[in-house]
C-alpha cells in the first residue's frame, strides 16, 4: 500500500495511508518541563482508523503515546511526573529531578512509496542543563498491508554516555517498589484499552501475570468504545535484545491493563545497570498495529513474515 509522508518542519512528521493518519512523530517538545519534554508518537492508529494511543491522560499527564523514557537515571527522571524516592518517601513531586531529550536534527529522512525511514540525533539533558547522553534514534514505518489489516513500526536506540562518570539506569523497582519496573520504550493506550487482553507467545501466558517476565513478544488487544471494533498491538524484541552476550542488560515486560493500559520494554526492571563514560548500548523494537482481536497463531505467523 502507498503511504504519504508530510514533514511539518520544526514540529512533526505524519504518515498517512488511504486517508488514515497512521502516526504523527512529534519532535517539537510539549511545553511543560515536569512532563519530561521529549519527542513522542501520537496519534497512533490502525489501518481502519482506530486510535490506539493515549495522550496526556488525567491520571498521568506525562504519558504520551509511544515514547522513549528512563524513569530512574542517576537520580534524574526522564520519564516525567513524580519521582519514586523509595519505600519511606514514595512518589514525590521533585521538579529538579526531571530531565529532557533535545531534538538536534535528522541525520537521514527517506520516504518511499511504501516505507519511511528516519535517523534522529538527540541529546539527553539533565534538569540543570548538563548534557548526559547522545542518542541516535531510528524510526521506520513499513509492511503496510491491507490483506492482514496491519502495519509495522520499528524503533531503535543507540545511546552513548557523554558524562565523565557512569550513568546508572534503574526503575521504581530497583528503588524499592515491587513490580513497578517501568522504564525504556513505553506505550500508553487510550482509555478504552483499560481492562484489555494481554497475551504472550505460549499458551497460558495471559494477563498482567506477564508483568516482569521475558518473551520475544507481548500483545495487547481491546474493544473500542463508540463503535464495534477491536484493535491489537504487538510489541516485539529484535533477536539481539534477548541475547545475553549482546544486550547491555536483560529486558523484562512492564505491562498493565488496569487501572491503566500500558506496556514498556523495560531494560532495568529488577536490577540497575551502569553505562561507563564513552560507552554505548543499543536496542531495536517493533510494534505491529492491527485491526481486530488477534490470537497467538495469527500474531506468530505475521511476525515471521516480517524479518529483522
Amino acid at each position: 500500500m502507498t503511504i504519504q509522508v508530510t514533514h511539518t518542519h520544526g514540529e512533526r512528521i505524519t504518515v498517512e495511508a488511504e486517508g488514515v493518519e497512521l502516526l504523527s512523530y512529534v519532535y517539537r517538545p510539549d511545553p511543560e518541563p515536569f512532563e519530561s519534554r521529549k519527542p513522542y508518537i501520537h496519534p497512533l492508529r490502525t489501518l481502519g482508523g482506530n486510535l490506539v494511543s493515549g495522550y496526556r491522560p488525567n491520571d498521568h499527564r506525562w504519558h504520551k503515546g509511544l515514547q522513549m523514557t528512563a524513569s530512574h537515571l542517576s537520580e534524574q527522571n526522564f520519564w516525567g511526573g513524580n519521582s519514586y524516592l523509595g519505600p519511606d518517601q514514595g512518589y514525590q513531586r521533585v521538579p529538579e529531578r526531571v530531565g529532557s531529550m533535545r531534538h538536534d536534527g535528522f541525520a537521514a529522512l527517506t520516504a518511499a512509496e511504501d516505507r519511511l525511514d528516519l535517523a534522529e540525533d538527540l541529546t539527553w539533558v539533565a534538569n540543570n542543563g548538563a548534557e548526559w547522553a547522545r542518542e541516535r534514534r531510528g524510526i521506520s514505518v513499513h509492511s503496510v498491508d491491507t490483506a492482514s489489516g496491519s502495519w509495522a513500526l520499528d524503533w531503535s536506540i543507540d545511546l552513548t554516555n557523554v558524562r565523565d562518570e557512569p550513568l546508572a539506569f534503574g526503575s521504581p523497582t530497583t528503588a524499592g517498589r515491587e513490580m513497578a519496573g517501568y522504564t525504556g520504550l513505553q506505550w500508553r493506550g487510550p482509555r478504552d484499552f483499560t481492562d484489555g487482553r494481554v497475551l504472550g507467545p505460549e499458551e497460558g501466558q495471559d494477563g498482567q501475570e506477564l508483568m516482569g517476565t521475558q518473551s520475544p513478544w507481548l500483545a495487547f488487544s481491546a474493544e473500542h468504545d463508540d463503535f464495534d471494533a477491536h484493535s491489537t498491538l504487538v510489541f516485539a524484541h529484535a533477536p539481539e535484545n534477548l541475547d545475553a552476550e549482546r544486550a547491555v542488560h536483560p529486558s523484562h515486560w512492564f505491562v498493565r491493563a488496569t487501572p491503566i493500559p500500558t506496556v514498556a520494554f523495560s531494560w532495568a526492571f529488577f536490577e540497575e545497570f551502569e553505562l561507563a563514560p564513552g560507552a554505548s548500548f543499543a536496542f531495536r523494537y517493533r510494534v505491529l498495529v492491527a485491526d481486530g482481536a488477534w490470537e497467538r497463531g495469527r500474531i506468530a505467523d505475521r511476525l515471521k513474515e516480517l524479518p529483522w
